[in-house]
């Protein structure tokens, strides 16, 4: 019996339509676009507007495109992850409100919370269930609603998230496309420098927490941005040579969008050159969860059966790995 390995065999991704570029943010914090620009890579992030508008709308139309672009119904889904850290509520899922909104009712679904590397952590999940040979169309999503807890007022923060979905669904195939290896790694002692003070069961809401401005995100710049240069750059590398892949074997490296900086020198230490490294931070900022899909919706029509990809990621918690995908169709 041949092997059976998770394909990737559609793509989608959404954003929302309200641009929040740098000159904006120059009216509400002491910054400027030359700054943003050449710490971050980044000249405009998407927010999403709206009352009650939450991270299952993201997904929505990600999870449209996708049954769409297959030709299948709701119903023919037999899974759906959603990694996100900014989940519509604590309970239900987020995944579970996905599934109610777009009429998946065979599908049973769960939430990963595994910050800028949760659509790897998903993506390898999900493999899984491929792979054991019990189901056969999971549905993968990456989405994050940061402007939902970002402190506007906090420039070290709010000039680098955006808002935004993107997803995968993972068929079976036997002729070796699809996920074919991965490196995921976690440090909790990373909590101490990226993380979200208040809203958990150490610390639940309060008017103080709230009064404090707990409920954004914090982080330590200095700190997460050394972490994150040297671990999603050697989880790379660690990952092509475990596979014997040399930089003319690859097609793309998939980054986490978090800083042009830290992009730049994973592409360096795999010895990729530029146009060989997917990007996106300059016009989406660090969609979290989302910016890894939303990199390969956009250069979809530029990607080949057969191509090697090799997806890295760092996030909070510390999070961080990397994926090798064999890609399983020519882009349309």
């Amino acid at each position: 019996m041949s092997k059976i390995t998770a394909a990737i065999t559609a793509v989608g991704g959404y954003v929302p339509d309200y641009v929040l570029t740098n000159q904006e943010l120059e009216k509400i914090i002491d910054t400027t676009d030359e700054w943003i620009t050449s710490r971050t890579g980044i000249k405009e992030r998407r927010i999403l507007k709206g009352e009650g508008k939450g991270t299952s709308d993201l997904c929505v139309p990600v999870a449209q495109q996708i049954l769409e672009k297959k030709g299948l119904q709701a119903d023919d889904i037999d899974l759906i992850i959603v990694a996100t850290v900014t989940p519509d509520m604590v309970f239900p899922a987020t995944a579970n409100i996905l599934a109610d909104k777009i009429g998946a009712t065979k599908a049973f679904g769960f939430d990963i919370g595994a910050a800028c590397s949760g659509f790897l952590y998903a993506l390898d999940t999900g493999a899984r269930f491929i792979e054991s040979g019990r189901y056969k169309r999971v549905m993968v999503i990456g989405a994050d609603k940061m402007s939902a807890i970002v402190d506007y007022t906090d420039r070290a923060t709010c000039i680098i998230f955006g808002d935004g979905a993107g997803g995968v669904l993972l068929e079976p195939s036997t002729e070796g496309y699809g996920l074919i290896d991965s490196i995921l790694k976690s440090d909790g002692h990373g909590r101490l420098y990226l993380h979200m003070k208040a809203g958990g069961s150490v610390k639940p809401a309060s008017i103080e927490t709230v009064t404090n401005r707990e409920h954004y995100v914090y982080q330590e710049g200095k700190m997460v941005f050394k972490y994150a240069v040297s671990n999603m750059a050697e989880a790379a590398y660690e990952l092509m040579q475990r596979n014997h892949l040399r930089p003319e074997d690859i097609a793309f490296l998939v980054p986490h969008q978090a800083n042009r900086r830290i992009i730049d020198a994973t592409a360096l230490r795999m010895g990729l050159p530029e146009e060989k490294v997917m990007i996106n931070i300059d016009h989406f900022g660090n969609t979290t969860a989302a910016t890894i899909p939303l990199c390969l919706w956009e250069y979809e029509k530029k990607l080949k059966k057969g191509d090697n990809l090799v997806l890295a990621a760092f996030g909070g918690g510390f999070t961080w790995g990397s994926s090798f995908i064999k890609w399983a169709y020519d882009g349309k």
